[in-house]
C-alpha cells in the first residue's frame, strides 16, 4: 500500500491523530543573535575579519556635548540589555566617542581616511586597538553611536570602517498622542532615534487642551497635556525635534466633540463636522488660537503642523453664503495666513500638507498668495519611480518635504526623488487611527515596520532597499528594536512530528500540500534540522488540520504530540493553508496538558497569533517572522513563529494538542521546539 492510500486510511480511522514524540536534544534551540546589516545603511561601509574583544573594553568620552551623554546612555543599554552586562566608563581597551573638534580625534580620523565635515556625518572605526567615533559634529557623534550598537556581537564589536552622513537633512517620523501614549511612545522614541531620524510628527488633535476640557469637548481617549509634555521633552532627549500637527481648517471633528461648537462648523448641514467656518471670528478667538497657544506652551515646538489637507472632500466648502461670495482660496489663503502670523509672531514656523493648496484647479494662482517661509509636505502613497511635485513646492518658493506611507517602493523611491530635486527632506507618515497606538504591535503592525524602511532610505536614499536585501529584513528589524532581545542561546529539543504529518510540502501530483501542484506549494521550503530566524525546528512535512475549504475537508481536526518533557517555552512553526476574511478569527488553539492533569490553552487568532503561508504583512508582532521565500512560479510566501511563554515551567509538559476549528484558516504545524527553561 503507498504512503498515500495509508495515510487517507489512518485518517479515515482516526479523525484526531496523536502520536508520541521523538526528541532531538540541541544546544541552540534559541540562539538571539544580531543582524549582519547595518540599517540605516551607511554611505561607505568596509568590515575586516576580526573582533574587538569584550573584555577589558571602557567608554571614554571626550568633549561634553549633550549628545555625547545620550551616546553614552545609548551604548550602555545596548550592552546591559544584549549581553545581561555593565560597560564600564574605563577599561585598558577604549571605545571612544567624540567630535572633531578634539584635535587629536581629528587627526585620528583622517589618518584611518574617515574624516568627514558633512553635518551630522561621522566616522567610526573598529580595530585591535579599540573602538572610535568621531562626529563631525555632536549629532554626528550621536548618529556613529548608533551604528556602533549594531556591531556589538556575543564576542566584542565587529570590525568596521565606516564614513557616514545623512542624505536627507530632515528625516521626520510620525507618533501618535492618546491615552496609550505612553506605553507605545516609551518603545517607538528610542527605536527612531535608532534608525536616525532627527524629527517627530506629533499627532495631538486630541490633546486634552485646558480650553477643550473648559468647553466640553475633550475627548476622554485623549492625551493629557503633561503626557504631551513628557513625550516632547522625550523626543528632544533623543535628538527628535518634536513637530505638533493639529489638523485645521479640514479634519477638525476633534473640535466638535460631543456636540459642541456645531455653530463654528463650515457646513451647517452636515451630520458629522469635517471644517471649520473661517469666516466666524469665534472659530480662532473660541477655539484655534486657544489651542495653538496652549501647543506652544506644552510642546516649545520650532514648528507647527496645521494639516490643511482633503479639505473639500467631505463637507461643502464653502457651504454658507458669505463663504460662497469669498470663494475657496480666498478662504483657504486667509486661514492658512491668519494661523501662520499668529504662531509666527510666537517665533514658531507653520508646515501645511500641499493637496488643496496645489491642486489643479489653484495650482496657478493660490500658492503665490500664501507665506513664503511656509513648509509644504507633499503626501503621495502611490509607488512611483518620480515625484515632481517636490520641484514644483521649491519652485513656487516654499521648502518642501516629501511624505511616504505604506507601498513597497512608495518609502525609498520618494526618498530618491527628495534628494534628486533638493527637498528638505521626508515624513515617513502613519495612519493607525486616532486612539489606536498599541496597534502599532499588534493589529497594525505593518505601519511600524515602514518606520524601518523609512530611517534606512532617509538617511541614505541610494541605499539597497531593504526588501531586496531580505524580505523579512524590516520586519525582523522592527520587531528587534521595539521590544530587544539578549543575545542569548537556549538549549532544548526538536520535535519529530513525521508520525502526525498529513501533508507534504512538496505538491508534485496535486495530492500534498493544498493539492494545488507543483507550482504553488512550499517545496523550497529547507527540511530536516533546520535554522529559521532565531529559531531551529526539525521540519519533514505539515500537519495541516481539517477546514471549510474542499482540499481540506477530509483532514483530521486535531493532532495531538506526546511529549513528558519540561519547557521554558514551545516555539510553533505554523501557518494557515488559506487565508480568512475575518481579521482576529478564532481558527484553532493550541492545548497544553501538564503531567498533573492541568491544562493551559494558547488561542490561535487569525492575523495576529497565525497567518496564511502566502499573506506576508505582518499585522501583528505576536508572531516572529521565520522561513521566507518564493513557490516555484515566484510567488512570495512565508511561514512565521509563535513563541509560546509557559506559565508552569517547572512542571512536565505531557502533550500539546492542536485543533482546527475547521475554518477558511486551517492550522498548519511544520515545526515544533521545546525551548529549556
Amino acid at each position: 500500500m503507498t504512503r498515500r492510500l495509508l495515510l487517507t486510511a489512518a485518517l479515515l480511522l482516526f479523525p484526531a491523530l496523536a502520536a508520541p514524540a521523538a526528541l532531538t536534544p540541541v544546544p541552540d534551540a534559541l540562539a538571539a543573535v544580531p543582524g549582519n546589516v547595518l540599517i540605516p545603511a551607511p554611505q561607505k561601509a568596509e568590515f575586516p575579519s576580526g573582533t574587538l574583544p569584550l573584555k577589558g573594553l571602557g567608554l571614554q568620552l571626550v568633549g561634553s556635548a549633550p549628545e555625547l551623554g545620550w551616546a553614552a546612555r545609548d551604548v550602555k543599554a545596548e550592552w546591559q540589555v544584549r549581553l545581561g552586562t555593565p560597560l564600564p566608563d574605563a577599561g585598558a581597551t577604549s571605545i571612544v566617542i567624540g567630535t572633531r573638534d578634539d584635535a587629536a580625534l581629528a587627526a585620528r580620523a583622517k589618518a584611518a581616511g574617515l574624516y568627514t565635515e558633512q553635518p551630522e556625518g561621522y566616522a567610526l572605526w573598529v580595530d585591535a586597538s579599540g573602538a572610535y567615533v568621531v562626529g563631525a559634529d555632536a549629532r554626528g557623534a550621536y548618529y556613529g553611536a548608533q551604528t556602533l550598537r549594531q556591531l556589538l556581537t556575543p564576542a566584542g564589536l565587529r570590525f568596521a570602517l565606516i564614513q557616514d552622513y545623512p542624505g536627507l537633512r530632515q528625516r521626520v517620523a510620525m507618533i501618535y498622542l492618546d491615552s496609550y501614549s505612553q506605553g507605545v511612545n516609551d518603545h517607538l522614541i528610542p527605536l527612531l532615534a535608532q534608525l536616525k531620524y532627527n524629527a517627530v510628527l506629533i499627532m495631538s488633535d486630541y490633546v486634552q487642551w485646558d480650553v477643550a476640557k473648559a468647553g466640553s469637548w475633550a475627548a476622554a481617549g485623549g492625551a493629557s497635556k503633561a503626557e504631551a509634555r513628557r513625550v516632547a521633552d522625550l523626543a528632544r532627549s533623543y535628538g527628535l525635534e518634536p513637530i505638533p500637527l493639529i489638523e485645521t481648517l479640514g479634519h477638525v471633528g476633534w473640535m466638535f466633540q460631543g456636540g459642541k461648537n456645531l455653530d463654528l462648523a463650515q457646513d451647517p448641514q452636515s451630520q458629522n463636522p469635517y471644517a471649520y467656518d473661517t469666516l466666524n471670528p469665534e472659530t480662532y478667538s473660541r477655539v484655534i488660537f486657544p489651542v495653538l497657544k496652549e501647543a506652544v506652551e506644552v510642546f516649545h515646538p520650532q514648528r507647527i503642523h496645521l494639516g490643511h489637507d482633503e479639505v473639500r472632500n467631505r463637507d461643502r466648502f464653502p457651504a454658507r453664503d458669505n463663504g460662497k461670495a469669498a470663494g475657496f482660496e480666498q478662504l483657504f489663503v486667509d486661514d492658512v495666513t491668519r494661523l501662520h502670523d499668529y504662531l509666527k509672531s510666537m517665533n514658531v514656523g507653520s508646515i501645511i500638507w500641499h493637496d488643496a493648496a496645489f491642486a489643479d484647479a489653484v495650482v496657478g494662482s493660490l500658492p503665490a498668495k500664501l507665506p513664503k517661509d511656509l513648509t509644504v509636505a507633499s503626501w503621495n502613497y502611490s509607488p512611483a519611480p518620480d515625484y515632481p511635485i517636490l520641484s514644483t513646492i521649491k519652485d513656487a518658493g516654499f521648502t518642501a518635504l516629501g511624505a511616504s506611507w505604506g507601498d513597497p517602493l512608495n518609502t525609498e523611491n520618494y526618498a530618491l526623488a527628495a534628494l534628486k530635486r533638493g527637498a528638505a527632506g521626508m515624513i515617513q507618515t502613519r495612519w493607525t487611527g486616532y486612539f489606536g497606538n498599541p496597534s502599532l504591535w499588534d493589529g497594525q503592525a505593518d505601519q511600524g515596520v515602514n518606520y524601518v524602511r523609512g530611517g534606512n532610505s532617509f538617511w541614505n536614499p541610494a541605499a539597497r532597499p531593504l526588501a531586496e536585501i531580505d524580505p523579512a529584513l524590516a520586519e525582523a528589524t522592527y520587531r528587534d528594536l521595539y521590544a530587544p532581545t539578549p543575545y542569548a542561546q537556549h538549549a532544548g529539543a526538536l520535535v519529530d512530528l513525521s508520525p502526525l504529518v498529513t501533508r507534504t510540502l512538496a505538491d508534485p501530483g496535486e495530492q500534498g500540500w493544498i493539492h494545488k501542484g507543483p507550482t504553488i506549494d512550499l517545496s523550497q521550503v529547507p527540511t530536516g534540522n533546520v535554522r529559521f530566524g532565531a529559531y531551529r525546528f526539525l521540519v519533514n512535512g505539515a500537519v495541516m488540520l481539517k477546514g471549510s475549504r474542499a482540499a481540506a475537508s477530509d483532514l483530521p481536526t486535531q493532532a495531538t504530540v506526546e511529549l513528558n518533557r519540561k519547557a521554558g517555552r514551545v516555539a510553533f512553526l505554523h501557518t494557515t493553508g488559506w487565508t480568512t476574511p475575518v481579521n482576529r478569527e478564532l481558527v484553532g488553539r493550541y492545548e497544553i496538558t501538564y503531567a498533573d492533569g492541568s491544562k493551559r490553552v494558547q488561542p490561535l487568532e487569525y492575523g495576529r497569533h497565525i497567518r496564511a503561508w502566502t499573506e506576508l504583512t505582518p499585522a501583528s508582532m505576536v508572531q516572529a517572522p521565520g522561513w521566507r521565500g518564493q513557490t516555484a512560479e515566484g510567488l512570495d510566501v512565508n511561514l512565521g513563529v509563535l513563541d509560546w511563554v509557559n506559565p508552569k515551567p517547572d512542571q512536565v509538559i505531557k502533550s500539546v494538542t492542536l485543533i482546527s476549528e475547521g475554518k477558511g484558516g486551517n492550522p498548519t504545524l511544520i515545526g515544533l521546539t521545546l525551548i529549556d527553561p
